[in-house]
């Protein structure tokens, strides 16, 4: 237990294994540590906003076959769709907590090891290039009480952590399934003298499914499919006392078919990153990071006909080149009663999507080129405290500048190159300020009453101001003229943990400024306009028990009301629930350690009813789902693993349009598997 408490403290998180062997003896569980709130190392108990900690451990053993889909276990956490990133176009899985905003370009900032995941171009996220089994855990920090990140960070945060490498140490898998599934994966590390090397690659190809039901498919309709390769490289090595440096590098591609002939996407990224950690003292910890993404995207769009026979381009990005850098610079220190960090960002992004529409007689008539370039930079002060006995307090405050420049929208003709179109656009730029308070009162042992209020904000994408998109008949039209969004909020909880029983609640209320929406303007016609004004309210609930060492009980819900306040662009609009957000979401499952190491695990997801469109006219039913997961290891380091996800095939609406085709999730769809570990 000693070194689990040594781990924990120096890798800012209690690891996983560490809380299972807490679990098997009389020893408390201890509150685990993070670091996404406010950049530094504290545990649960000291922070006033609801966190979520998922370890590897727990990650590899969900039925949920990735790692977007395995974050549904937090209630909050979902993407634009009910659709994972399994099947998902890559444009369609942005990030959304607590049902703020949800839409395309993720409203809430995602990590890998302190460098944004975001796409620099659209503000998606490709979950598919990292891999479960490279996680060392997750940390979802629910609504805006991360201003500690800046720009992004609206509905939250979640920061995914890369397992460091072991000394000389391995594993592999290999996995089959339903609809073509074949996945490997392989990883290794070697210790050479004070350094550590360590590469794993990993390949996925799944055949795919019809998404769109017997009753309304046609000759067009294809299954889907994605193949994807992945690979990281990493070194770490220690550069003498407390300080340690790692390089990384990482790739990924992937293809998609998106249902018809015509309908697919590519991707290709590829980044480099340097971090630099050190311990000044006891008391003082730092870090350093530096990075460079560069990556590109192409996509086809089609029109089907009302008898889904005839396939029609309607609009080909054959390419969206994209680039983005940047470092951060973090310090903590730590004293006997508080704790306080401050830092540094700098993030410059550059990208512009290159594509052919207006399909006529046979050919692309027109050629567009649109994008643009961001620059953030912020600086940061956080500083948490104990007030008394059984009170403590923080106050956080960051200063953020933000400049879109070079924002641009040239359109051409095909067969003459005529300039048809050459819009030029002057730079914005503003000052953001997000200051946020919080306040922790334990009354009782296993008692924490906490609250907090906060302000974050988010600058559109390059994709939204400049870009607009078609899919089918439906064109949504890009704005130049978008404003920031902003968020003001507060929330109220209350923590009560005995033993092996944790219970949690937290009620929100959050006001949306400016919130970026497609706006109908016709039948076949949006605009992506701001909102004045969105409330999103709700009451989150938490319950985590162990009656024995071997089995644990969980579940989490969401009830929400997402609504539009004041729209002077569209009164029509006020009163109208933000689209893609349920009412009730909600969790459950268990994880079980049966005798002579068998484990079976379970998660049941359910989501109410909820609008594909603003004007709340596109219903799209409620939706539950069961998986099921059963793994046998052995001391030899073999194990065998089967899961099953929608075991019941439920029917599960994912979209629905105005020629009203139905889109749904995938059926039932088993995969077996075996990992070595050595």
């Amino acid at each position: 237990m000693k070194l689990c408490l040594r781990l924990g403290a120096g890798l800012g998180a209690l690891l996983p294994s560490c809380a299972l062997a807490a679990a098997s003896g009389p020893t408390t569980v201890l509150e685990p540590y993070v670091v996404t709130a406010a950049r530094a190392p504290q545990t649960t108990e000291q922070l006033p906003v609801a966190v979520d900690v998922f370890g590897g451990d727990e990650l590899q053993a969900s039925p949920a076959s990735t790692v977007d889909e395995a974050l549904r276990a937090s209630a909050a956490f979902s993407l634009f769709r009910r659709s994972g990133s399994l099947i998902a176009n890559p444009t369609a899985q942005g990030v959304s907590l607590r049902n703020i905003g949800p839409s395309g370009a993720s409203r809430s900032l995602v990590l890998l090891d302190g460098v944004p995941l975001n796409d620099p171009f659209g503000g998606w996220v490709a979950w598919s290039s990292v891999p479960v089994g490279s996680l060392d855990r997750v940390e979802i920090l629910r609504g805006g009480g991360s201003g500690a990140w800046g720009n992004a960070a609206l509905s939250g945060t979640v920061q995914l952590f890369s397992a460091a490498p072991d000394q000389n140490a391995g594993q592999a898998t290999a996995t089959f399934g339903d609809f073509g599934w074949k996945s490997g994966e392989a990883g290794v590390s070697q210790r050479l003298g004070a350094s550590t090397l360590g590469l794993s690659l990993r390949s996925f190809s799944f055949g795919g499914f019809q998404v769109v039901g017997p009753a309304q498919r046609g000759p067009v309709d294809q299954r889907l499919s994605s193949r994807h390769q992945s690979g990281r490289l990493s070194w770490r090595t220690n550069l003498g006392g407390q300080t340690a440096l790692q390089l990384s590098g990482r790739y990924f591609h992937e293809k998609r078919g998106n249902g018809t002939p015509l309908q697919n996407n590519e991707s290709e990224a590829g980044q480099v990153a340097a971090s630099l950690s050190g311990t000044g003292s006891a008391q003082l910890t730092w870090n350093a990071t530096a990075y460079y993404q560069e990556q590109s995207f192409a996509s086809f769009f089609s029109s089907v006909n009302a008898t889904r026979t005839v396939d029609t381009p309607a609009n080909y990005q054959f390419d969206v080149p994209a680039t983005a850098g940047g470092a951060s610079v973090a310090v903590a220190w730590q004293k006997a009663r508080s704790t306080t960090s401050a830092g540094v960002d700098l993030r410059r992004v550059k990208g512009e999507t290159r594509e052919r529409f207006l399909f006529a007689s046979g050919q692309f008539t027109r050629v567009r080129r649109a994008g643009g370039e961001q620059t953030f930079a912020g600086i940061f002060l956080n500083h948490d405290r104990a007030l008394a006995e059984t009170w403590r307090g923080s106050i956080g405050a960051r200063l953020d500048s933000w400049d879109n420049a070079e924002g641009h929208r040239r359109e051409t003709d095909s067969a003459t190159g005529a300039i048809v179109r050459d819009d030029r656009y002057a730079a914005q730029r503003g000052f953001e300020f997000s200051p946020q308070l919080g306040l922790v009162w334990t009354p009782a042992t296993g008692l924490k009453l906490r609250s907090s209020a906060y302000r974050a904000f988010r600058v559109p994408t390059l994709n939204e101001y400049f870009r607009p998109f078609r899919v089918g008949a439906l064109t949504t039209e890009a704005n130049p003229a978008l404003q920031r969004e902003s968020l003001t909020g507060g929330e109220l909880g209350i923590d009560f943990n005995r033993g092996h029983f944790r219970v949690s609640g937290t009620a929100f209320v959050n006001d949306l400024w400016n919130a970026v929406a497609n706006v109908t303007q016709t039948p076949t016609a949006r605009t992506r306009m701001n909102l004045d004004r969105a409330r999103i309210e709700g009451l989150e609930l938490t319950g985590d028990w162990r009656p024995v060492p071997t089995l644990r009980l969980h579940a989490d819900g969401l009830f929400s009301n997402a609504r539009v306040r004041q729209a002077v662009v569209r009164p029509a609009l006020q009163g109208k629930r933000l689209a893609q957000t349920p009412r009730l979401a909600f969790s459950t499952g268990f994880d079980w350690q049966l005798a002579k190491n068998w484990k079976l695990n379970s998660m049941l997801r359910h989501a109410s009813s909820q609008f594909e469109d603003d004007e709340n006219s596109l219903v799209l039913k409620s939706a539950t789902t069961l998986d099921l997961g059963l793994s046998k290891r052995w001391s030899s380091g073999l194990e065998l693993y089967f899961a099953v996800e929608n075991l019941l095939d439920r029917r599960s609406e994912t979209g629905l349009g105005a020629d009203g085709i139905v889109t749904l999730g995938p059926p039932r769809l088993g995969r077996a598997g075996v990992r070595l570990h050595w």
